[in-house]
């Protein structure tokens, strides 16, 4: 078996469902992961929504999906994971495969944060430094430069440094 670093392999993926059915794939889906023990691999799947209020006469609460037709994966590719995910009843394939065994493209993290925080999802993202370290910056203005960490938004995922 191979050992797989988490973090670095640990990606959120587009999969394509029926449009209508994304409960449906979704429920599918997470009993496949049970039965055929990928718990490891597939952490987590979402269906994007939002919840909206409608007043005609009286107010009305209506969940409507986000990206109809379209289910978020949180999962480590590997052959096994990937032939789970795409051979689930209502699933199509994966967003971003180009089909005849090309594996699927990961969203990036500027990608699935705003769509998980409309979620109301938030992730915990530790950083590697604490406030009053020396760090290297590394894009910017002040590339290359070193600076004191002065203040750190985990939320909004920046840091104020001087």
């Amino acid at each position: 078996m191979v050992e797989f670093d988490y973090e670095k392999e640990r990606a959120w993926y587009i999969v394509q469902s029926y449009s209508g059915m994304e409960q449906a794939a979704k429920r599918n889906l997470e009993r496949r992961i049970q039965s055929m023990g990928m718990e490891n691999y597939i952490f987590k799947v979402l269906i994007p929504e939002k919840v909206r209020y409608e007043k005609n006469g009286e107010t009305k609460e209506i969940v409507e999906k986000i990206y109809p037709g379209y289910i978020f994966v949180d999962m480590i590719v590997t052959d096994d994971s990937w032939f789970v995910v795409r051979n689930t009843p209502m699933v199509t394939g994966f967003l971003g495969s180009s089909g005849g065994g090309a594996k699927p493209v990961p969203l990036l993290n500027d990608e699935i944060i705003p769509i998980l925080k409309q979620c109301g999802i938030t992730l915990e993202i530790e950083a590697e430094f604490k406030v009053g370290d020396v760090v290297d910056v590394i894009s910017g203005t002040f590339v290359g430069q070193e600076a004191t960490v002065e203040e750190i938004d985990i939320e909004n995922q920046t840091v104020v440094v001087l």
